[in-house]
């Protein structure tokens, strides 16, 4: 298989796997990432999971005209009961929300007792994921962000570690990465800079509604004070 098959982003995912991998795709829809994968590295063993018939039988098709049956199961099931008679080792959870993810991976915690290593790519909200990584001993461990065909994407990559070993705590981490806030690059500012204008578009009509959330307006308005401190960090950056 060609390189030219994946996206940017799936390369992405693909380059946080290890060789000899035993992962699950879960929501493959056509299987180009388990495909990929096993297709480069002749050790590598992949679970396509799929809930939907129609991308089902697509990845079924995709897999069986490259001849990789025997290294790639596409399993029909919802979220990760597609790896319950599996001894997978990675899971890839990409192009979805970061709320879904979320409920994903929590109505499949008793799942992950030998996951390795979780690498997900959340279309929004990734904040979401990285509580949950912090609240269930995955620590983050990478963070990629980047920009395809007018959307920016984040991948993150966490490992599982000893509940003593999990640090990532602070909002501002939470929120924007540890990694990426570190980096801060291009598609880093410019998605902080939509996220900004998004979240006072949203102030403002919270102010003009009949009933007020305070509570939720101060949130909101917090969060714009930490996008502008981020901002005008990177901003100092790169004018040293």
């Amino acid at each position: 298989m060609n390189n030219k098959v994946l996206s940017e982003r799936l390369k992405t995912v693909a380059m946080y796997l290890p060789q000899n991998a035993y992962f699950a795709d879960i929501g493959s829809d056509h299987a180009y990432l388990p495909c990929y994968i096993c297709s480069v590295d002749p050790t590598a063993t992949a679970i396509a999971g799929e809930i939907n018939e129609g991308p089902f039988q697509s990845a079924k098709k995709h897999v069986q005209a490259l001849n990789l049956e025997n290294r790639v199961k596409v399993v029909k099931g919802d979220g990760l009961e597609v790896i319950t008679n599996y001894d997978v080792r990675q899971i890839v959870i990409a192009g979805m929300g970061g709320g879904l993810i979320r409920s994903i991976l929590d109505n499949g915690k008793d799942k992950l007792k030998n996951i390795e290593r979780v690498i997900v790519q959340p279309n929004v909200d990734a904040h979401l994921v990285r509580k949950w990584f912090v609240q269930h001993h995955f620590e983050l461990v990478a963070e990629q962000i980047l920009k395809e065909d007018g959307h920016i994407y984040e991948i993150l990559v966490a490992d599982s570690v000893d509940e003593t070993n999990v640090s990532l705590d602070e909002q501002k981490d939470i929120l924007f990465g540890p990694y990426l806030l570190h980096e801060k690059n291009e598609a880093f500012i410019e998605k902080w800079q939509l996220e900004k204008i998004n979240r006072i578009r949203i102030i403002g009509q919270m102010q003009k509604a009949k009933v007020v959330d305070y509570e939720k307006l101060e949130h909101f308005k917090q969060e714009v004070k930490l996008i502008e401190e981020v901002l005008r960090d990177a901003r100092d950056d790169t004018s040293e």
